[in-house]
């Protein structure tokens, strides 16, 4: 929800920012001299003040226009929030919730607030209707359910506000709806100006060839579950949080319900500080984990879709991306939950496990919006799939696991060299396996003083055996998941009998 500090700091602060001014006078240019049934569209990143903004230009357009305004919303939250902020201008508004069947008092209020799908309801009813309304304006444009009653605002300037201006339908493009796009500050541009707090981005590269993709063209639940809440990709997550956000007040998002359970009891198994949310759990629960979440400084929150709009806690100092997403407007959505700066917070900690980041940029990269919005089918298009994201990881050891392995200086192991060699000398592919294996196995007993020591380091290998197996896959062309799978487990079963066999053999030498 929005905080209490944003309403108090434009109480006392009474001026709008530079950039939001410069936004606002571009706006009203268009409003004064476009044609009454104009459809603008306006793009500023999360946390650049888009409903500061559509306030003020409900409250000036007010003043100079003897018509009414209509702000429109998808989320009851939204609503509510929207009705606030607009009070803070001293705009006087009336809320449109499932409670209002009829606006018999409706000259009393020159602004309505309403939710798309309960206004629909009333006009298709023939209960409702607002009169002399002169502005529409759509909050978080990119979904589609609004387009349903712009055919009952046909005399009406239109302004939709967005941070992402791309259709949630690829099938039903904004220029389709929208005259024209003007585009607010950069992200870069608020951080340099200390609106936004600076970001820095861990990534973890991750699998996904095992994601299925959807009719909405996003990676499925179904799949996302099976992958998400597996043993190794918990332990990687918790790897993650240990080493770059403990301690932090951290946001994590998943792309399944079942993910995120697993999440929860994986982090409290470990004795963390954590609670899940989604969009099941109960309005009394969900108040209550949120106001928990707020006062305590090591909180975790493990959710799912129900944390992304709607929801402001500045003082969010990690958020985690334990999910891949192909939607642009989503991975803007999670990442801006963090980016609110305060006196005491100028810099947040983002923890990528969906290879997200390599598929749309660094969440500060300058985006080129106006061709996003001009040729969205073009910019889809273009996006790197996974196949070719993972064609170029390359395993790196973090430093903390290195030192486990200090004693061998002999680390790397080349697996496509190997492979052609195999190739080149018509052996079977399955020699580059067992030369992998038995390097892994050497570097154990080189850095092991017994059978267990030695056996437990096998297991420290699991991402470095993740990755050379996958590559091993994609060498060999047309393998399946389960092929896949199964040899990541073959692999590391006799890694510790070839480590157990090379460490018997270190022993008796040694006597």
């Amino acid at each position: 929800m929005l905080d209490q500090q944003l309403f108090d700091e434009l109480e006392d602060r009474k001026e709008l920012y530079d950039y939001q001014i410069r936004d606002i006078d571009k706006i009203f240019e268009r409003l004064d001299n476009a044609p009454a049934n104009y459809h603008l569209l306006y793009q500023l990143p999360t946390g650049g003040g888009k409903t500061v903004i559509f306030s003020e230009i409900t409250r000036r357009y007010l003043e100079k226009h003897q018509k009414k305004v209509v702000v429109l919303t998808h989320r009851i939250e939204l609503c509510k929030q929207t009705s606030k902020m607009l009070n803070t201008f001293r705009v006087k508004n009336k809320v449109i919730n499932s409670d209002i069947k009829e606006l018999p008092d409706q000259e009393e209020y020159s602004c309505f607030v309403a939710m798309v799908e309960t206004l629909k309801n009333r006009l298709n009813d023939k209960k409702l209707a607002i009169h002399d309304v002169g502005l529409v304006i759509v909050d978080e444009a990119h979904f589609n359910s609004f387009r349903k009653l712009f055919s009952a605002f046909k005399d009406t300037f239109i302004l939709g506000v967005t941070a992402t201006p791309l259709s949630s339908n690829v099938k039903l493009p904004m220029y389709q709806n929208y005259n024209e796009l003007i585009v607010g500050d950069t992200i870069q541009n608020l951080i340099d100006q200390k609106y936004l707090a600076k970001a820095t981005t861990y990534s973890y590269n991750v699998g996904l060839t095992s994601l299925k993709v959807g009719i909405n063209g996003d990676y499925t639940v179904k799949s996302s579950d099976e992958l998400y809440s597996n043993l190794m990709m918990q332990e990687k997550l918790l790897h993650a949080y240990m080493e770059k956000s403990m301690g932090k007040k951290t946001l994590i998002f998943n792309n399944g319900i079942s993910t995120s359970l697993y999440v929860y009891e994986t982090f409290k198994k470990a004795g963390l500080n954590i609670r899940h949310l989604d969009n099941t759990t109960p309005n009394d629960e969900r108040k209550e984990i949120l106001k928990w979440f707020k006062k305590t400084p090591d909180a975790i929150v493990t959710s799912v879709s129900i944390l992304t709009t709607g929801f402001d806690e500045p003082t969010v100092e990690s958020i985690i991306l334990n999910r891949a997403t192909k939607s642009i407007t989503l991975y803007f959505q999670m990442i801006g939950r963090g980016s609110r700066r305060l006196p005491n917070k100028e810099e947040f900690t983002i923890i990528d496990l969906g290879n997200n980041a390599l598929r749309f940029g660094l969440w500060n990269n300058p985006v080129d919006w106006q061709h996003i919005f001009k040729a969205p089918e073009f910019y889809l298009a273009s996006l790197r799939d996974d196949a070719e994201i993972e064609s170029n990881f390359k395993y790196e050891m973090p430093p903390e696991l290195r030192k486990k392995f200090s004693k061998s200086v002999d680390f790397e192991f080349d697996l496509h060299e190997e492979f052609k060699f195999t190739v080149k000398n018509n052996l079977k592919a399955k020699t580059v396996i067992d030369k992998s294996i038995d390097q892994h196995a050497r570097i154990c007993v080189e850095n092991a003083e017994d059978q267990i020591s030695a056996k437990f380091l096998t297991k420290e290998l699991a991402d470095d055996i993740e990755y050379r197996v996958r590559q091993y896959c994609v060498l060999l062309g047309n393998t399946t998941k389960n092929y896949r799978l199964w040899l990541i487990e073959d692999y590391k079963e006799k890694l510790v009998l070839a480590t157990s066999k090379k460490m018997r053999e270190k022993l008796m030498a040694e006597e």
